[in-house]
């Protein structure tokens, strides 16, 4: 009967001290992050094939940034965001965890241009990348291992908090999708000018 007993007691302290299991991504989030992770990729690669030098370095004013610029900066700022994603799931699990953030205002920062923030110093376009082709591979080279792990992870993103951040591992892991999808606006926008070059 006390060996009952004492098994018991350490069932239950093991239940209270030992965190509860993570869980990996949803299947609807999954299929989320990876059709938004492709989407840009390729509308990226679509809006930048076959420019002319000249549509590539086009600004529509001194101070704004080219098409080329645009790529660059994705360039740069992915390898970063991944490594604070990288970072953040390092970090133990934040049991009970609800981020400030939502995965609608993510999304929608995708889409909504109309607040513009300008860019770290450590995220600005300075040439580091002589062609565009070389600054697209850049990205596509991360991408593949991005969509990589959003196909195949069993890691739990929504344990975790983005390292100084308000929202989840998951709504950065989309953010960094969505964050390109403004740059793809941009270019667009770019391409919209008036004095964009026709060749």
């Amino acid at each position: 009967m006390r060996i009952r007993s004492a098994f018991a007691a350490v069932a239950l302290l093991v239940t209270f001290v030992l965190p509860a299991s993570a869980a990996p991504m949803s299947e609807g989030d999954r299929q989320q992050l990876v059709a938004h992770l492709e989407m840009t990729e390729a509308w990226l690669v679509s809006e930048v094939t076959g420019l002319s030098e000249a549509q590539l370095r086009f600004k529509m004013t001194p101070e704004s940034w080219s098409i080329m610029d645009v790529v660059e900066h994705l360039a740069i700022a992915e390898p970063q965001y991944w490594k604070n994603l990288s970072d953040s799931m390092a970090a133990p699990v934040k049991e009970g965890y609800k981020p400030e953030a939502t995965d609608a205002a993510i999304l929608w920062y995708g889409i909504d241009r109309s607040d513009r923030n300008r860019t770290g110093d450590a995220r600005v376009p300075h040439g580091t990348y002589p062609s565009v082709k070389e600054s697209l591979a850049a990205v596509r080279t991360l991408r593949k291992t991005m969509l990589e792990t959003a196909r195949t992870s069993q890691d739990d993103y929504r344990g975790h908090q983005l390292i100084g951040g308000n929202m989840d591992a998951y709504q950065w892991y989309l953010m960094i999708s969505t964050h390109s999808q403004r740059h793809i606006l941009q270019i667009r926008e770019v391409k919209a000018h008036p004095a964009y070059p026709a060749t």
